[in-house]
């Protein structure tokens, strides 16, 4: 293996905190690809597997880390980090009144960030889970209040792709999952775009390719009866609709 330095996109911060990440060893993936399916493996590359294990390693030590997702890049770190969650809101330049939501990579994890779940949203994560759809839903009551101290529900959403899935699994927790932009700028899909927005504010971005989606991820809120979208997004509308219609025709029965 070559200098990380000369692969990975690091920042100074980097050098700081992580004084190893300028040292040249070799790295144990064993504590994240277990988790994976054969197919998501195959999907791959070994230089993409050395980014995620640093990665995992910067995640677990307070840092944040961009990455490419199903939808666009996301920039995340330790959701129940304080330190790491108030530097993702000081590099995006987003109000503090305006939650993060959370990546997850299961969906037996649901459960765990939110509470009184209702059927349709079950219904509904089965369908587009693993994928672009974010759930509005009641917070657990054991959830930090920083993720959202004004307010009583948490966003979630399971994304669809095999670097986040990795680095989600490799954590062990949920990760922050905000798009990877100075707020009110275009959400980046390649690592170069991120890179151009971010610089090195953050400690390692992922170059995993193009995002696949392309846009953003659409959002449900599900905790007011009859599921409401709030932005549009990867998931249509229609085929939304088309599954509460579906849902709606089973309880006329």
């Amino acid at each position: 293996m070559g200098c990380v330095n000369c692969t990975l996109q690091l920042s100074p911060y980097n050098i700081q905190i992580f004084p190893c990440l300028s040292q040249v060893i070799l790295l144990d993936i064993s504590f994240w690809y277990t988790g994976l399916t054969k197919t998501r493996l195959a999907e791959i590359s070994m230089a993409v597997a050395e980014q995620i294990s640093w990665g995992i390693i910067i995640l677990r030590s307070g840092g944040v880390v961009a990455f490419p997702t199903d939808t666009v890049y996301g920039l995340g770190c330790d959701a129940f980090n304080k330190q790491a969650v108030d530097r993702v809101y000081q590099i995006k330049r987003r109000s503090r009144d305006i939650p993060f939501p959370l990546l997850l990579s299961d969906i037996h994890q649901v459960t765990e960030v939110a509470e009184s779940v209702p059927e349709i949203a079950w219904i509904l994560m089965k369908c587009f889970l693993p994928g672009g759809l974010t759930f509005i839903l009641h917070k657990a009551t054991n959830l930090p209040d920083f993720l959202n101290p004004e307010g009583d529900t948490v966003a979630l959403r399971i994304p669809n792709h095999p670097v986040t899935l990795a680095l989600i699994q490799g954590l062990g927790r949920p990760l922050i999952g905000t798009s990877a932009n100075i707020s009110g700028q275009p959400s980046p899909v390649t690592a170069e775009e991120t890179k151009a927005q971010l610089g090195t504010k953050v400690d390692l971005i992922i170059d995993g390719g193009r995002c696949p989606g392309g846009i953003e991820s659409t959002v449900i809120d599900v905790t007011l009866g009859m599921p409401k979208i709030l932005r549009r997004g990867l998931i249509k509308s229609e085929e939304i609709n088309k599954v509460l219609a579906e849902y709606g025709k089973r309880g006329d029965r």
